[in-house]
């Protein structure tokens, strides 16, 4: 199930706006995964992708290896405590 969800994550991450140059916190890595998710549904995220591999196969192969190491490190960072108000 965690590659499931890692999977689509990462499909809603390659389909964003983020980009590497932005150095994303852990926050709005987890933020513009969700709001991917809810805007496009895991198959019009997976159909984003697979048009970019598509058109722009070399663009496309360095963009997932930047979403993947990014997915990575946020995976390992600590989290912090949510606590309720």
């Amino acid at each position: 199930m965690i590659n499931t969800v890692l999977e689509l994550a990462a499909e809603a991450l390659f389909v964003s706006d983020l980009q590497p140059s932005e150095c994303p916190s852990r926050q709005t890595v987890e933020d513009t995964v969700t709001a991917m998710l809810l805007r496009h549904g895991s198959d019009g995220c997976a159909a984003g992708v697979a048009e970019e591999f598509g058109d722009h196969p070399d663009m496309a192969v360095r963009r997932m290896g930047w979403v993947r190491q990014e997915l990575r490190s946020v995976m390992a960072a600590p989290r912090r405590p949510h606590y309720a108000s």
